[in-house]
């Protein structure tokens, strides 16, 4: 049998590697060791040049479905690990035939959750955790998937000015819809709250979470949440003409959430008394957009809207507000955020990681100038940042998925 590898864009170093051999006997000469959630398949991670990619061994039409799944929820932007490839046709030296594989890239700058509590968490870290699984489950929803097995194990996580961003990392049991009715979103809310509250169990067994955590709880939580931002998302809303004022206030509190507008039902009644408001299309990732077309810098929408925070305020500062925003974001760029970013060490001068040291540094800000009773400079903290957290848990996650495998074990969230 011939064997086959069908790809997203063309990567012959792939090709490279030793399909022959079933993948659970890949060895370090071929494989980096990198955090891994718990999965039903065998996965892999190898490193080609400067990219690491997930290879996960299983049966071809499983392969293939997920390969187009996650195709399509690239091209709808949705947030989800980007697919690379299908390898089949694999068989062994003496002919016996091995499983496909489907290769996708893994997401840098990302952990499981497992390996997160693993090397210890402060307590308030899973509501946050579960918060942007919630957001990341309301994104697919609105773009019409339906997960069918949502849990915090076929998730990625980044850091995100404080909080995380969730990614969609396993898509095999997915289906996409031109639009999910509720009882299908209903329904895909109750396996997660099962998921989630058997990992909360489990965390507890394995004694990485304590006994009073209340699992119960925190499923009550996730389902609250989600009623709570599919309601602001698209419920709809009414109220007397000389209110219109709502409509913005309606915008802003979406935007505040990290979603854009793209269309607005607006109803009259018979005698123009009443207007009836409804969202049309609603798109994740405002302030991300915002920022990158102002500055060129891609990073997670929570970084974006702390980092267009401090843009404003650099504005306000210096009386720029009638100047072009996009000299004045150029000018907060060179005068302000790249300065701050050449202060970090090395491993943190990635977009990301930039992103999340900038959004760190204006935290110590604030702790020391409440201190010392007066605005410490920018700079000054910067300095005073990397040098007494020149290893801080803030380089964990860029350290354990970037760095050489021999510094894995080393890094903390």
């Amino acid at each position: 049998m011939a064997l086959r590898m069908v790809a997203t864009a063309p990567q012959p170093s792939l090709m490279s590697l030793p399909w022959h051999v079933p993948l659970h006997e890949w060895d370090d000469r071929v494989t980096v060791a990198l955090p891994r959630g718990l999965s039903r398949h065998i996965v892999r991670f190898v490193r080609i040049r400067t990219d690491v990619y997930a290879v996960k061994e299983t049966r071809e039409p499983i392969a293939w479905r997920e390969y187009r799944l996650l195709r399509d929820l690239r091209r709808i932007r949705a947030p989800a690990v980007e697919p690379m490839g299908v390898v089949t046709g694999r068989e062994t030296p003496d002919g016996q035939e091995l499983e496909a594989c489907l290769v996708t890239k893994q997401l840098a700058a990302s952990m499981p959750y497992r390996e997160m509590f693993s090397r210890g968490v402060r307590a308030d870290t899973m509501p946050r955790l579960v918060d942007a699984l919630v957001v990341l489950l309301t994104k697919l929803h609105l773009a019409g998937f339906f997960w069918g097995d949502c849990s915090l194990s076929n998730t990625l996580f980044r850091r995100s000015a404080g909080e995380f961003a969730a990614y969609l990392v396993d898509a095999e049991t997915g289906e996409l819809h031109p639009e999910l009715s509720n009882g299908q979103r209903m329904y895909d809310l109750d396996i997660a709250c099962g998921n989630l509250f058997a990992e909360m169990l489990d965390l507890q067994a394995g004694g990485l979470v304590a006994d009073e955590f209340d699992p119960h709880q925190l499923v009550d939580g996730l389902f609250g949440r989600y009623e709570t931002l599919w309601g602001e998302l698209t419920g709809p809303e009414q109220f007397n003409t000389d209110e219109m004022w709502r409509i913005e206030r309606r915008i802003s509190r979406l935007n505040e959430l990290g979603f854009d507008v793209d269309e607005l039902d607006i109803v009259t009644d018979w005698d123009g008394a009443t207007v009836h408001i409804q969202p049309k299309v609603v798109d994740a990732g405002h302030h991300r957009r915002v920022l990158q077309g102002l500055t060129g810098l891609d990073v997670e929408d929570n970084q974006a809207r702390r980092l267009l925070n401090d843009l404003n305020a650099f504005t306000a500062t210096l009386g720029l507000q009638q100047q072009d925003p996009a000299q004045v974001a150029h000018r907060w760029l060179t005068e302000i955020f790249e300065p701050i970013v050449a202060m970090a060490p090395p491993s943190r001068r990635t977009t990301l990681e930039a992103a999340e040291a900038f959004h760190e540094i204006l935290e110590h800000r604030w702790y020391l100038s409440e201190r010392a009773g007066h605005e410490v400079d920018l700079f000054d903290t910067a300095r005073d940042y990397f040098e007494s957290q020149p290893t801080a848990q803030a380089t964990a996650t860029i350290a354990a998925v970037e760095a050489l495998p021999d510094s894995v074990a080393s890094s903390a969230p």
